[in-house]
């Protein structure tokens, strides 16, 4: 089967043609600008390609609910042009293919649950840390969502001692994502997080603020694998940090399974790197064409 897959970001489009097997023959990046200027683009690209169906795993807050009327549409989004926009809609409109849909982090997890750090796992948690923080999680082999799809970017954290800064986060302030996102990285310490390297305060707050999240995460999902990418998540020296806090949080209250070594085999990167959402999105383009989803 031939299959199309878009991971829609607030910065640009990854469209791709490929398979159910992660196989990718074609790929453009397309900038995150009106629906009116984008769109276009995006249509163009796969009707080069003879497609049996597409998945979208879109950047939100988006309508996941199947019975709801707005289903497939981007909803209270920032991004006012794409405000109540039917992306999967008008990729149904155009192509008259079965359109899968879901947010971008949820894509993310398919990929890796199924060809990445999480193969071989029914369940895992996504979480993405750069300019915003969202998570999608696999239970029992499926993509979770309820009412809606989680938001796991805007739970309340403890502020760490030594931190003074009001938060980012334009409706919650200090949640997470406007404690620990790549925006509030900047604005506290006046530097992006790149230029920030080798300022071990830094992360130390930082893997202050995500081990709590994932401390959290753990305890509510039990999830067999954490997987945490994104461009913050790019300072790999991060990936300790979080550890050691994870541990002092969890003070061996939830004992690792028998296959994991250690936290090192438990918190980890993105198995399939950058294209755990691409590779995702073409999976969720494959479950829409087998159930036959509009």
């Amino acid at each position: 089967m031939k299959l199309g897959g878009i991971e829609a970001g607030g910065t640009k489009f990854i469209c791709a043609a490929g398979d159910e097997k992660g196989n990718i023959v074609e790929q453009i990046q397309i900038p995150t600008l009106s629906p009116e200027e984008t769109m276009p683009a995006v249509y163009d690209f796969f009707s080069r390609h003879q497609l049996d169906a597409i998945g979208i795993g879109s950047f939100g807050p988006i309508d996941v609910d199947t019975g709801s009327p707005s289903y497939g549409s981007v909803t209270s989004t920032p991004k006012i042009p794409w405000r109540n926009f039917q992306l999967a809609g008008a990729l149904k409109e155009k192509f008259d293919v079965p359109v899968g849909f879901t947010t971008d982090v949820n894509a993310a997890a398919l990929g890796e649950a199924v060809y990445g750090a999480a193969k071989g796992l029914d369940s895992c948690l996504y979480l993405t840390v750069g300019t915003g923080i969202g998570g999608g999680a696999i239970v029992k082999g499926e993509v979770l969502q309820g009412l809606s799809h989680p938001e796991m970017g805007h739970i309340l954290v403890r502020k760490h001692p030594e931190d003074t800064y009001r938060g980012k986060c334009p409706y919650h302030g200090d949640c997470l994502e406007g404690l620990a996102a790549g925006p509030a990285i900047e604005e506290r310490w006046g530097k992006k997080g790149i230029e920030l390297a080798d300022r071990p305060e830094v992360w130390e707050m930082e893997g202050f603020y995500l081990a709590q999240a994932l401390m959290q995460y753990a305890l509510i999902l039990s999830p067999k694998k954490i997987i945490l990418g994104g461009g913050v998540m790019k300072q790999t020296h991060l990936f300790p940090i979080i550890h050691k806090h994870f541990k002092a949080l969890m003070k061996e209250y939830v004992v690792l399974p028998e296959y994991l070594d250690s936290i090192n085999e438990y918190i980890v990167p993105p198995g399939l790197g950058d294209k755990a959402g691409i590779i995702g999105s073409l999976l969720l383009a494959e479950k829409a064409l087998n159930e036959g989803e509009n």
